[in-house]
C-alpha cells in the first residue's frame, strides 16, 4: 500500500511516523513544498528574540534522519498542485520537474497560511513580514540585522502577534501594535485582556486598538491607520491571523465548509473517497457546544495525525473535536484559555454564570507566591464547565490544564472541589485556585451568594444600588476607590450596620472578592440586600482604571 502525505510539521509528521509503527511494509511518501519537513513551529519568535540561541534547534528532524530511522520517503520543496480523486494521482512540482504520484490513501495536511487583508501600497513595501516558517524567520531575523531596525510596528495581536511583540523588544526595537479588535488578545475576554494590555505598557509596547492600518507608504516604512495617524516603521510583522491552506485540496474537489476549511467526518475522512486531513486546514467540532470551528494549534494537529494513521491501519478511532486549549507568554505574564469564552456564550444566546477568583501560584506565605487571576464560565444549574482563562507570572498553565482535563472528561463545576492535587508550600496552596473556583461557583448556584459583573456596576449605581466598600482605610489611599462607593471595613461591618440602608440594595466590593463575599453573608443573614462584585476592585481597576478615585 502506498501512502501519500501532503505536508509535514505537525499533522503530516505525526500521521507518517505512527503509521510506519503501525506498517513496516507500507510505502509512505511525505510531500512537502518547502525546504523543511520538521520544524518547530511555536519556536520561530523565540528565535528571533534570542532565547533559542542556534537556528539548527528549529529543526526537529530531517529527510535523512526520517528515512534511517522510519524508512519514510521525505520529499521536500516538492510542491502537490493538484489531485485527481478518480485516478488517485497527485501531481507534484519541484524545482527540476513536474510528475505524477499514485496513491492508495491520500493524507492532506497543509496547515494554514497567514490572512494578508488588502491594503493601498502592501505589494509595494518591502518592508513587511508574515511569521509561518523557516523561511521567513530567516527573513525576518536578516532584514533587521542588515537594516539595523530600530522602529517595529506589529499588526495583530493574536498570540502570535504578541509573541513577536516581545521578541522584537527583547532586541531593543520600538515596537507599536495595531489591532482591530477592542482590545488586544481577541479569543479573550475584555477583562482578562485588560491584565495583558497593562503588562505590554509596562514593558514600553505602544498600542492602537480598535483601529486598522489602512495603508503603507514609502514602501512600507509609513503605516497609515485608519484615523489618519502615521507611524513609522523599519519592519512590519503581519498577524492578523489565518486561513487553511486549500489550495491543492479543491482540485480534488473536497467539500469545504467554515472559512473555507475542508470538511471531514469522524474518522478524518473527507467527502472523496480514501482521502484524508488533518491539521490547521480541517474545520472540526468544538467538543464543548458541537458547533463548527478553526482551531489552528500544534497539539490537536499532533493528535490528529496520530489518529488518522490509526484509522488507516484498521484502528477504531474517532475524531472528537477539540476545546482549544492555548497559552502564550507577554514579558513576565502569561495568558492561557479553554473552551468558550463569555462572548460565544452570548453570541449563543446560552444561559451562564461566571466568576473571578485571585488565588495564589502556590502557598502565600511561602517566598515569590505569583497572583493568577481565574475567570470560570459554566451553566448556572448544571454546572456543566464552558471555558475558563488565566492571567498571571506563575501556575496560570497548570490551572488552565487541569480545567481543559475537567472539561474533557464531562466533569462539572460542582467536582471541581473534589479534586485532589500535589500539595506542599514550594508547589501549590491547600486549596488550589482550582477547588477554590469549585467553591464559588458552588456558592452561586445553591444561591448562598449572588453576584454582578464588572460591566454591570454603573448601571446598577444608576438603578439605585449602593457600592459598598470593604477594604481598610490603608488600601484606599495606596489604590485608589472606586467612584460613588462608601467604606465600611469589613472588620468593622458587624458593630456599623446601622450606617446601611436596608431598604436600598448593596453591591459589596473589597480587593479580590473574598472579604465582599464575607461581606455579603454578614449582610444577608442580618435582613439587608447584598450581592457581591465578582472579581471586585482588582478586577474592575485593570478594565476600568479611568474609574478609580485616587
Amino acid at each position: 500500500m502506498r501512502i501519500v502525505i501532503i505536508g509535514g510539521v505537525a499533522g503530516g509528521m505525526s500521521a507518517a511516523t505512527r503509521l510506519r509503527r503501525l506498517n513496516e511494509t507500507a510505502e509512505i511518501i511525505v510531500l512537502e513544498k518547502g525546504p523543511y519537513v520538521s520544524f518547530a513551529n511555536c519556536g520561530l519568535p523565540y528565535y528571533v528574540a534570542g532565547e533559542i540561541d542556534e537556528r539548527t534547534d528549529l529543526l526537529v528532524q530531517t529527510p535523512e534522519t526520517l528515512q534511517a530511522r522510519f524508512d519514510l520517503d521525505v520529499r521536500p520543496n516538492s510542491e502537490a498542485i493538484s489531485i485527481d480523486s478518480d485516478n488517485k494521482e497527485v501531481v507534484v512540482k519541484t524545482d527540476q520537474e513536474t510528475y505524477t504520484l499514485g496513491y492508495d490513501k491520500l493524507i492532506l495536511s497543509p496547515g494554514a497560511k497567514p490572512f494578508i487583508p488588502q491594503a493601498k501600497g502592501l505589494e509595494e513595501a518591502e518592508n513587511i513580514f508574515t511569521l509561518r516558517s523557516v523561511p521567513d524567520v530567516d527573513a525576518i531575523a536578516n532584514f533587521i540585522n542588515i537594516h539595523n531596525s530600530k522602529k517595529a510596528v506589529v499588526i495583530g495581536a493574536g498570540f502570535i502577534g504578541l509573541e513577536m511583540a516581545e521578541s522584537l523588544a527583547q532586541r531593543g526595537i520600538e515596537v507599536t501594535i495595531v489591532e482591530k479588535a477592542p482590545h488586544v488578545l481577541p479569543p479573550f475576554d475584555e477583562e482578562m485582556a485588560a491584565y495583558i494590555t497593562k503588562e505590554l505598557v509596562a514593558n514600553g509596547i505602544k498600542l492602537y486598538t480598535g483601529l486598522a492600518a489602512e495603508s503603507f507608504e514609502e514602501k512600507g516604512k509609513i503605516v497609515v491607520l485608519e484615523n489618519g495617524e502615521r507611524l513609522e516603521s523599519d519592519i512590519t510583522l503581519m498577524s492578523v491571523g489565518v486561513k487553511p491552506e486549500t489550495t491543492v485540496a479543491l482540485t480534488a474537489g473536497v467539500e469545504t465548509g467554515l472559512r473555507g476549511g475542508i470538511v471531514v467526518d469522524d474518522q478524518y475522512e473527507t467527502s472523496q473517497k480514501d482521502i484524508y486531513a488533518v491539521g490547521d486546514a480541517i474545520v472540526v467540532k468544538q467538543q464543548i457546544n458541537g458547533e463548527d470551528t478553526m482551531i489552528a494549534l500544534a497539539s490537536p494537529a499532533n493528535r490528529q495525525g496520530r489518529q488518522v494513521a490509526d484509522v488507516i491501519s484498521g484502528l477504531d478511532r474517532k475524531n472528537k473535536g477539540s476545546i482549544g486549549t492555548a497559552i502564550v507568554r507577554v514579558f513576565k505574564m502569561a495568558a492561557a484559555s479553554t473552551g468558550l469564552n463569555e462572548r460565544q456564550l452570548q453570541q449563543a444566546d446560552e444561559a451562564y454564570e461566571v466568576i473571578h477568583i485571585q488565588g495564589k501560584s502556590h502557598a502565600g506565605y511561602y517566598p515569590n507566591a505569583k497572583t493568577i487571576v481565574l475567570k470560570l464560565l459554566f451553566h448556572p444549574t448544571t454546572g456543566k464547565i464552558y471555558g475558563a482563562q488565566a492571567i498571571g507570572e506563575d501556575g496560570v498553565d497548570k490551572r488552565i490544564d487541569i480545567i481543559a482535563t475537567a472539561i474533557k472528561a464531562g466533569m462539572t463545576v460542582q467536582e471541581l472541589p473534589e479534586l485532589e492535587f500535589t500539595y506542599a508550600p514550594p508547589f501549590g496552596s491547600a486549596k488550589d485556585p482550582v477547588n477554590m473556583a469549585g467553591y464559588v461557583a458552588l456558592n452561586l448556584m445553591e444561591g448562598i451568594s449572588e453576584s454582578i459583573q464588572w460591566y454591570e456596576l454603573e448601571d446598577k449605581q444608576a438603578e439605585g444600588y449602593l457600592l459598598l466598600d470593604v477594604r481598610n482605610e490603608g488600601e484606599l489611599k495606596s489604590n485608589g476607590r472606586l467612584k460613588g462607593a462608601i467604606n465600611i471595613p469589613l472588620d468593622s461591618l458587624r458593630d456599623r450596620m446601622a450606617e446601611l440602608p436596608k431598604d436600598q440594595p448593596i453591591i459589596v466590593s473589597c480587593h479580590s472578592g473574598l472579604r465582599s463575599y464575607a461581606a455579603e453573608r454578614i449582610l444577608k443573614q442580618n435582613g439587608y440586600q447584598a450581592k457581591n462584585l465578582d472579581g471586585a476592585f482588582a478586577l474592575y481597576s485593570t478594565v476600568k482604571p479611568e474609574k478609580v478615585v485616587k
